[in-house]
């Protein structure tokens, strides 16, 4: 009686623990992508040749005067890799943590509102991580730099348009 009693308890406490379980991974950081792409040239002009059929967005336009200041990147919807269009964002904070070693900055990973919270986090934290790593491959040291994620928690816009989307999905670099 009492060993079936017992093994109730260690049925039912295994069900509770793998219904808690999450397939979301959070330790991926040393995966972490850094896009680096050449532009294609066509030979008789030498302009970049773009053939991508994504729409892109001018996070320029508007108010947005955090991109003026050179410490957010933005990414591409479910990706936490760092494009090359924010390299000088990136390369001018390294350069400011190498020459100041006791400067020190929190990268704060955030997306859009979609998908659920569990994996907007994993998500921030990916991309928080990636401009960790951009930043100590440029000679930031790893005491300097911290990766945090606020997910879809601390939106920059409000609205639920693609405009609004894209300047959700950033890593912001916030000096500490």
């Amino acid at each position: 009686m009492i060993n079936s009693k017992l093994a109730g308890l260690v049925a039912i406490a295994s069900l509770f623990i793998a219904g808690c379980a999450s397939d979301v991974k959070l330790d991926d950081s040393k995966n972490a992508q850094v896009e680096t792409r050449s532009p294609v040239t066509n030979n008789a002009n030498s302009k970049p040749v773009t053939d991508s059929p994504v729409a892109s967005v001018d996070l320029t336009k508007g108010n947005n005067a955090d991109n003026a200041s050179g410490r957010i990147v933005y990414f591409d919807y479910d990706s936490y890799v760092v494009k090359d269009e924010y390299r000088s964002v990136i390369e001018a904070q390294a350069k400011t943590l190498t020459a100041n070693k006791a400067k020190k900055v929190t990268v704060e990973g955030h997306t859009d509102e979609r998908g659920g919270s569990e994996y907007n986090l994993a998500l921030g934290q990916k991309r928080a991580q990636a401009v960790v790593k951009s930043l100590t491959l440029l000679g930031a040291t790893e005491s300097q730099v911290e990766a945090v994620s606020f997910g879809k928690e601390r939106p920059a816009v409000q609205g639920s348009d693609e405009a609004a989307y894209a300047k959700n999905r950033r890593a912001e670099l916030v000096s500490r």
